[in-house]
């Protein structure tokens, strides 16, 4: 039956795809946390097939209602999966206790600390994990959940002592037995809301189901709780007004509370100077690139300074901060070429992430290598928008999206005319059916000094590893 048992009277707990998508970590949560763990998934591969053996968490390949035996104390059901998966319909048949991650996640963790969730269309990964460095450094000690692997902690997960516990809030739907936004289970005490614009075309309609999500999530919070909303983002902006708690606007461009006075953006760093109540100004130089960066930043210190932090917390916080893996990610500089990986994917996070990187490294040759993954991005929803984001670049090279076959050809993106599209505003660009054709005119003309940013949200056929391992094999 959809129930969470006292976690006291819960020894085994059997998740339902376990390898997918913020499903392994939790479930390396709930082992840490003394639970016994086991799952199932019909895609076992690595990382996340290795990183659960490394955990000693046992998975059944394939679905079948026998990989509930012996029955479990709990079946977390992850929301990829439908009501007529066999150990779904098994979990119902026998009266077995179930729910979904985002209802475990708060009752066997968000229950024993105060929710921080960082929510919004943009940005919420890198915001989360700069609030969990700030609270780290500020020797708070905060449990999280963050949508990428920390570089502070090589992990993407902590079960801290504090009082905090950051988790990345993220608007998809709960599981086939329950349709509502996972954030909504997540009871936020405080609450980011970086951006709200149009994305997950699968599941939402338009803007204004999009909106309605997150408005939920917003007026979720309760009175004595507080809001951090960018001001400059319209989405955001508007539906902060909403809130029936205390509102700190933060921005770069929009009167806000906390508000960036100055911002410079050279080579390799991030200089800018921050005014906001009380009298509070102090100068800050950040190792993260561009204004979609800064504004993440302004986010934690708005936060900062609502827990009393001195200036000096904030700019440790910076200096020593890591970064999240696949954000802007430098995996290597084979022969002098620079190669990053990044996880944009939204036309506004393409943009931002190239404008970002142009400053960065100034004087060097910006190519954008990026396969179109998402739900949405496969979709024709974004192909005149895409066209204008790339202008940045030097070179762009596009890649055929996969699994197209699974949407509607009038509802598809078309790549080759994207391309097309690119062209006409003067930007170099070129069309790939496949990696195969894609990496020998990659490296065949990548030189000393270029930068490559490969944006994906999934392996890309692993292309960057390949990459890499060509240019290493050029003559020094």
């Amino acid at each position: 039956m959809f129930n969470i048992p006292s976690p006291a009277n819960i020894k085994t707990v059997h998740i339902v795809v376990i390898c997918g998508s913020g499903m392994g970590t939790p479930a390396a949560m709930l082992q840490e946390a003394g639970y016994l763990v086991r799952g199932s998934d019909e895609n076992v591969y690595p990382p996340m097939s290795t990183f659960l053996a490394s955990r000693n968490i046992q998975i059944k390949e394939g679905y079948r209602a026998g990989n509930l035996e012996p029955p479990p104390d709990l079946v977390v059901v992850g929301n990829v999966i439908r009501g007529d998966n066999p150990e779904a319909v098994a979990a119902v048949e026998q009266s077995l206790d179930y729910c979904s991650m985002p209802q475990a996640l708060h009752r066997f963790f968000l229950n024993s600390y105060q929710s921080v969730v960082a929510a919004g269309t943009h940005g919420k990964t890198t915001t989360a994990a700069l609030l969990v460095w700030l609270l780290t450094v500020a020797g708070m000690d905060p449990g999280c959940l963050v949508g990428g692997l920390m570089a502070n902690f090589q992990q993407s997960y902590l079960l801290g002592r504090g009082p905090y516990f950051v988790v990345e809030g993220d608007e998809y739907d709960t599981a086939f037995f329950d349709k509502r936004p996972k954030f909504l289970h997540y009871q936020p005490q405080i609450c980011v809301l970086t951006s709200v614009e149009f994305d997950h075309a699968d599941i939402f309609p338009d803007l204004q189901a999009v909106e309605n999500a997150f408005a939920q999530l917003v007026t979720s919070i309760p009175p004595d709780g507080l809001l951090i909303a960018n001001a400059d983002d319209p989405g955001a902006s508007r539906l902060s007004r909403k809130a029936r708690c205390r509102l700190v606007t933060y921005g770069l461009q929009e009167p806000a509370q906390i508000r960036v006075e100055m911002a410079k953006y050279g080579v390799g760093t991030t200089r800018f100077n921050v005014s906001g109540p009380q009298g509070f100004e102090a100068s800050f130089n950040s190792p993260l690139a561009g204004a979609h960066n800064l504004s993440n930043t302004l986010s934690m210190v708005s936060l900062a300074h609502e827990l009393g932090l001195d200036p000096g917390t904030i700019q440790k916080t910076l200096t020593t901060f890591r970064g999240v893996r696949r954000r802007q990610e430098v995996r290597g500089e084979p022969d002098g070429v620079t190669v990053i990986d990044d996880y944009a994917h939204h036309p506004t996070a393409v943009q931002a992430t190239l404008e970002a990187l142009r400053p960065f490294y100034a004087g060097r040759r910006l190519w954008a290598i990026f396969e179109p993954r998402t739900n949405s991005s496969k979709r024709k929803v974004f192909q005149e928008r895409y066209a204008t984001v790339f202008d940045a670049a030097d070179l762009v090279l596009i890649k055929e999206p996969p699994g197209l076959q699974s949407i509607a050809p009038e509802e598809r993106l078309s790549a080759a005319q994207l391309v097309k599209d690119i062209s006409k505003r003067e930007v170099e660009a070129h069309y790939f059916p496949e990696v195969d054709t894609m990496l020998p005119f990659i490296t065949s003309g990548a030189k000393a000094g270029d930068v490559l940013l490969i944006m994906s949200t999934g392996s890309f056929d692993n292309l960057i590893d390949r990459l890499l391992e060509e240019l290493n094999k050029r003559p020094a």
